[in-house]
């Protein structure tokens, strides 16, 4: 049994028998829709993917909240007690302030626990991409490999993890500030959509643009084909925005250009969900560029 835990958030959009599988620690952001706030498990005890895509679509707003530092105390400091080191895998600094907390929780831990290694890493990464390099250093955990040996594998390689999106209905990016109102406009009279991706400063950015949702999908393969490394021998990570079908054709088309074999296809979560709205596509994936 390794003598360090991993941690991350929910923002990962890990299934949560894999979380569970590897025994991932995930801390769970919040939302508030309807007047209530909701912390957002992997499990989906508070609120069903399901029903929170039905209020997105119904035009309720959705409001996110990062993790906070008394929170990742509270959730790391009992691990700690029992004689484990701690591996934080965090969500995007540049997404949300949920990596800011870790940190801050990670060095207030380390002074208090000196005997302890505790480290916090700064995925730039989001949904299924930073799920993604949660599982890989699981995988690398469960081969044996050492704290550093796994944390130095997820800073070398963290900007090699490519995330391709995109997403049905304007009207969310421009609520985010994205896009402007008559860019949504517009687009959607035309049937635009847009490709984007988070780039190495882990922001999500516009890249490009496609007529139809078919032509959009096909554009991520396309991404996928001309950077991806040794696709065969990878396993792909796709998320969806509540529109299985979508991912399952993804799927289908990575497999016949590039005999892509393993994939897990897993729900955009509420946190990345309330900004990118139902019908978002992603895919994930080793690239010798983001």
């Amino acid at each position: 049994m390794a003598d360090y835990v991993i941690v991350t958030d929910s923002s990962c959009d890990l299934p949560d028998r894999l979380a569970r599988e590897y025994e991932i620690v995930v801390l769970p952001l919040s939302f508030h829709i309807k007047g209530k706030d909701y912390f957002n498990y992997l499990d989906e005890r508070e609120m069903p993917i399901s029903e929170f895509y039905s209020q997105i679509r119904a035009g309720e707003p959705c409001t996110t909240s990062a993790v906070n530092v008394a929170a990742y105390k509270s959730a790391i400091e009992p691990l700690l007690q029992q004689g484990k080191n701690i591996l934080d895998i965090a969500f995007s600094s540049g997404l949300s302030a949920t990596y800011s907390s870790a940190k801050i929780a990670c060095d207030e831990l380390s002074e208090k626990y000196p005997e302890r290694k505790i480290f916090a890493v700064d995925t730039l990464a989001a949904s299924l991409g930073q799920g993604l390099l949660v599982y890989l250093a699981a995988c690398l955990q469960r081969e044996g490999k050492k704290i550093e040996e796994v944390r130095d594998w997820v800073e070398q390689n963290k900007l090699s993890l490519c995330h391709w999106f995109t997403v049905d209905d304007l009207n969310h990016l421009k609520r985010g500030g994205r896009i402007s109102g008559a860019t949504a406009l517009f687009g959607t009279m035309l049937n635009i959509k847009p490709i984007m991706h988070v780039d190495d400063e882990g922001r999500l950015i516009p890249v490009g643009k496609v007529r139809g949702r078919r032509a959009s999908l096909d554009a991520l393969a396309d991404h996928m084909e001309e950077t991806a490394v040794n696709p065969a021998s990878q396993t792909v990570f796709i998320s969806h925005g509540d529109c299985l079908k979508d991912a399952e054709y993804l799927a289908a088309e990575i497999k016949r250009r590039m005999g892509v074999k393993n994939f897990v296809i897993g729900n955009v979560g509420p946190v990345i969900g309330a900004h990118s709205g139902p019908g978002t596509m992603a895919l994930f994936f080793l690239g010798t560029r983001r």
